[in-house]
Formats: structure tokens, C-alpha cells, sequence
């Protein structure tokens, strides 16, 4: 049951649902004066741990607010940018719907249905550390990550530029971690018993893989998501990249493939990738297939790993295909590699 927190009344009421944006402010209408249009919903984003800010095409005031959790506010302004105030912190990327209506001036009315995600400045360093790009019944893709440190996974994103550039494969929950612990990622669920471990047990998960020792979570559904060129990056609540890695299936033409020019582009502009071997030429630098991690000759048990001996630069020249066998999901990596004909 929704809290809700209600302010006088509404005259003229135009109801907008939207996630995004609830309206156009194209041609507006005049009556008596006054503008007969509704009013912009902009954005929703956490401000500090106890604050929020819904942001709006112009100025108005709250009339009713709802949350899909019990939260106690403390205060509720008004203007274009609308902050809530909250009397005790949010749980940290914990995902929160909101539903807000407000009016502006000329009392035209707006109901904006938004999810958000309560500010989290406990992100972990969190590395990528294996891959699994082929499948094989019942045992799935994966991406594995070595937490460096110790913090709280909630609102980290992981994108896979395969399926988009700006809307992420995962989410990840409020979950504790410790430094040294490894998060496995299984890219699709075909199995019973292949729940997300997001407290202090590891053994719940079963399935193909799960490991009692790591950290087991699942993405729903069954379909495939990652492909052998592509270009994966971790994200923080603020956008910032928290690590990445660029992939090649076929250096010698990857560099017209679609996928792999628009995750090189983006991890270029961001300075999120690295050549082989030397510093980066200059800010803006667009890596080519050469310089990506090179995937042809993996297998579901040939997977691409992390050199753990070597410090964790985003660079081609850190990674490896292991041996026929030596997937080691939820573990450390094998030292046994592939060797290339």
C-alpha cells in the first residue's frame, strides 16, 4: 500500500502517465489566458542518501505523492526542480516507485508514474574477470567480477553493446560485498533453483555453475545477449565507468561491424580503453580491432579471462582464452591458456 501525502485539490485535471516524458509543449492553447497544456516531467534522481528531485518543464507544487514502499518525508518543495526530503536515509540503490501529482500556475494537472533508485555512494571497485560468450545446455554465458574492495552493488549498471548503448542488460540489487569476492553474472536462467544470492548465503543458488563459494545472480529469461564482438562497461549510479573491456571476434574486419565501431567509439570517447601496450595516444582516441581483446577460439569451456597477476589495467593485453576446460566461474582464473593455431 502507497503512502500518500495530499495537498488541496485540482480544478482542471490532465492526467499523463510516463516513465520519461508525459507531454509536448508544441502548440499551446490559450483559454482565458492561461495555458491549457500540462506541464513536462524532465527527470527523477537521488540528490543525497535522505533527498530526491523531480524535475519538471516549469515551475509547480505537489499535490498528492505516493511511494510503493513506506517512506516518511520530512519536507516537499515546489518549482521547477521539486525536492523530497526524507526523515531517515533511503537503503542504498534500493528501487523505489514514486507517483507524483502536481500543477503548475495555471492549475493544469500532471500524474507522473516513475521508478528510481536511492543514492548509493558505496559503489564497490568492481572488475570484469571472466567471460562466457558461448552456451551450451544447461551451462549459460556468464560475466564474472572481482570486487577489489568492499561495498554495496545497488544501482550499478552493466551494459552490453550488442543489445544497446544506452539501456543496460542488468541492474544490480542492493547487495553487500566484501573485497576479494567474486559476483558471477549468468546471462540467462534455463534451470530451477537459480536464485540471486543477495545476502550472506552463497550456497543457495543450484544450477549449472552456481558456485558456494561466489555470489550467484541471474538474469531472467532465455535468450542469448552477448556475442563474441562486442563491448561491455560498468556503470555507477553518476555514469561514471567503472571498468570495461572491448572484443573481437575477426580483427581483420571487425572494424566495419556496427557493434564493435559503436562500443569502441563510446569507450574511446570515455578514455575507457587502453592499446596494448603504451599509454593512449591522445583524448579521443578510437580503438580499432587490434587493440580489443581477440575471442575467436572460445568455447563454452574456453573462456576469456583475466590475467590476475597483472594490475587491473582495461587493456587488450591483460586477458586471455583458457584452456579447453578451465572455466572458472565464481573462482580464481585458470593460469592454463589456450593456445592459438
Amino acid at each position: 500500500m502507497m503512502k500518500k501525502v495530499r495537498f488541496g485539490f485540482t480544478v482542471l485535471v490532465i492526467l499523463a502517465f510516463s516513465l520519461i516524458s508525459c507531454s509536448s509543449e508544441g502548440d499551446i492553447k490559450q483559454i482565458l489566458g492561461k495555458t491549457a497544456i500540462a506541464p513536462v516531467f524532465l527527470d527523477c534522481r537521488p540528490v543525497s542518501p535522505t533527498e530526491i528531485a523531480f524535475t519538471f518543464s516549469r515551475p509547480v507544487r505537489v499535490l498528492s505523492l505516493n511511494f510503493d514502499t513506506q517512506l516518511e518525508t520530512k519536507s516537499i518543495g515546489e518549482g521547477e526542480e521539486v525536492r523530497i526530503s526524507f526523515t531517515r536515509p533511503l537503503e542504498e540503490g534500493k528501487k523505489i516507485t514514486a507517483d507524483i501529482l502536481v500543477e503548475d500556475a495555471d492549475r493544469n494537472s500532471l500524474n507522473v508514474i516513475v521508478p528510481f533508485r536511492a543514492r548509493n555512494d558505496r559503489t564497490p571497485a568492481l572488475v570484469f574477470n571472466e567471460i562466457r560468450t558461448d552456451y551450451s545446455n544447461p551451462r549459460v554465458e556468464f560475466v564474472e567480477f572481482l570486487a577489489l574492495g568492499p561495498g554495496n552493488l545497488g544501482a550499478m549498471r552493466l551494459f552490453i553493446a550488442h543489445q544497446s548503448l544506452d539501456v543496460p542488460v542488468y541492474e544490480f540489487q542492493p547487495i553487500e560485498v566484501k573485497g576479494g569476492e567474486y559476483i558471477v553474472l549468468h546471462l540467462r536462467t534455463v534451470e530451477e533453483g537459480c536464485v540471486d544470492e543477495t545476502g550472506t548465503d552463497l550456497t543457495l543458488s543450484r544450477g549449472a555453475n552456481a558456485s558456494d563459494t561466489a555470489r550467484d545472480l541471474w538474469v531472467p529469461g532465455n535468450r542469448k545477449i552477448i556475442h563474441r564482438t562486442n563491448g561491455l562497461w560498468l556503470l555507477d549510479q553518476d555514469d561514471r565507468i567503472i571498468d570495461a573491456i572491448l572484443m573481437s571476434e575477426n580483427p581483420d574486419t571487425d572494424a566495419a561491424n556496427k557493434t564493435f565501431a559503436a562500443a569502441a567509439e563510446f569507450l574511446g570517447r570515455e578514455n575507457a580503453w587502453l592499446p596494448r601496450t603504451g599509454p593512449r595516444p591522445h583524448d579521443g582516441w578510437v580503438p580499432d580491432p587490434a587493440s580489443a581483446v581477440h575471442t575467436r577460439g572460445t568455447t563454452n569451456t574456453r573462456t576469456i579471462n583475466r590475467d590476475e597477476s597483472l594490475p587491473p589495467e582495461r587493456r587488450a593485453g591483460n586477458w586471455y582464452i583458457a584452456a579447453t576446460g578451465s572455466a572458472s566461474p565464481g573462482g580464481p582464473n585458470s593460469t592454463r591458456r589456450h593456445v592459438v593455431n
